[in-house]
């Protein structure tokens, strides 16, 4: 078996970034629940809402994913799917109240779920047939890993700075990876 051409090889860690970023955040928040619910001044086990939300958002804008790649070019919504994730990530740092963080984790999940299946189609469309068990592998260790760093870094994260804090260092990495995107991705 052949290693990935360096080009193919760039896109998968690029890709790879952005699922680990989506997986950290799904994990990162967990440890933060108590205090983000005392900050927004509700019950702990309101929070879980948050947590819902952003996944039943993953689950119901998936199917749109596909037609949208192909329809406006898989880098580009790749792309601003990463955006609209960096968004919303500003957008729960900074939530004053439960609604305004639910709302901005329906935001989230919808970027979440145009990131996994389009930064797929971006992998398999722009690796070779003979390199694509490398690709793979190489897309699928980090979002494996995040939900295992997620809870420490959360925990660290919330004890030393504030929970608002798991959210907003999404936005220098979202603003890398739509640079690295734009910059090394093909419009396919």
């Amino acid at each position: 078996m052949t290693s990935l051409r360096t080009e193919s090889r760039l896109i998968a860690l690029i890709v790879a970034s952005a699922f680990f970023l989506q997986g950290l955040d799904s994990a990162i928040i967990n440890t933060s629940l108590p205090q983000m619910a005392a900050s927004l001044k509700v019950a702990t086990l309101d929070m879980s809402i948050g947590i819902t939300v952003y996944m039943l958002a993953s689950a119901a804008f998936v199917p749109m994913s596909g037609w949208l790649a192909d329809r406006f070019g898989a880098r580009d919504i790749f792309i601003a799917s990463i955006v609209i994730f960096t968004l919303a990530s500003l957008a729960c740092g900074v939530s004053q109240n439960l609604l305004q963080l639910s709302i901005a984790r329906i935001v989230q999940g919808l970027g979440g779920a145009l990131m996994t299946p389009v930064g797929r189609m971006v992998v398999l469309r722009n690796t070779e047939k003979n390199q694509l068990l490398h690709a793979t592998a190489l897309i699928t260790w980090p979002a494996l890993t995040a939900p295992v760093v997620g809870p420490v870094l959360g925990g660290f994260i919330t004890t030393y700075f504030s929970w608002r804090w798991n959210f907003l260092i999404n936005i220098p990495i979202g603003m890398m990876g739509v640079w690295l995107a734009f910059r090394f991705i093909p419009n396919t």
